[in-house]
């Protein structure tokens, strides 16, 4: 299967494959970390003709009136797709009382609340998110520090991937992308990454 996880900036040449981008086909499903223009998502969905999920991120203001069209919003939901099961949680953490930006409280709350859920699925295979781990790719300023919940809920259910965004770097090797804890591969989907599963 596979997978185009993208974060945080448009990459114009993965909609038109001319402008000199990865003549990337054949996806099986897209999913996306957040940041980016809904219109972006809908245009993704329609080149590629694949299913695609996402979150939200802090910049995300226009859901709500334009939601992507055809695309499904899966914050604090459990999703299935062929053998993969998958949830999401919006947002980063608090810094300025702006959109989808939650205390360490509110995103741990979010996630007892989902207790039943996980249990009953088993877990999932990936957690889909806008801001990292905490300590795991992101930065000491107040935006971009992680939720430390994000770590405990990779210890506790053991995702394949957690997928995120909100890190804005750029990578020489897409391995540079990726860390693992235990057997979770926490991957920093900033642009895009072509997730082969």
């Amino acid at each position: 299967m596979k997978i185009l996880c993208v974060a945080d900036t448009v990459t114009r040449s993965l909609l038109e494959p001319n402008l000199g981008g990865p003549a990337i086909e054949e996806i099986d499903l897209v999913i996306a970390c957040g940041d980016l223009p809904p219109e972006y998502l809908s245009s993704l969905r329609n080149r590629y003709n694949a299913p695609l999920y996402y979150v939200l991120g802090n910049h995300d203001l226009r859901y709500q009136n334009s939601p992507p069209v055809g695309c499904t919003h899966i914050d604090r939901h459990i999703v299935n797709f062929s053998t993969l099961s998958m949830t999401g949680f919006s947002g980063s953490r608090w810094y300025n009382g702006g959109i989808n930006q939650y205390s360490e409280k509110q995103m741990r709350g979010f996630m007892r609340r989902m207790r039943f859920q996980l249990w009953r699925n088993k877990g999932v295979d990936i957690v889909v998110t806008h801001a990292p781990p905490r300590f795991v790719h992101d930065a000491e300023d107040p935006c971009h520090r992680g939720f430390r919940i994000f770590r405990w809920f990779i210890d506790k259910y053991k995702p394949r991937y957690c997928l995120h965004g909100h890190i804005h770097t750029h990578f020489e090797d897409d391995s540079e992308r990726i860390t693992s804890i235990n057997s979770t591969s926490v991957i920093n989907c900033y642009g895009y990454y072509v997730l082969e599963i």
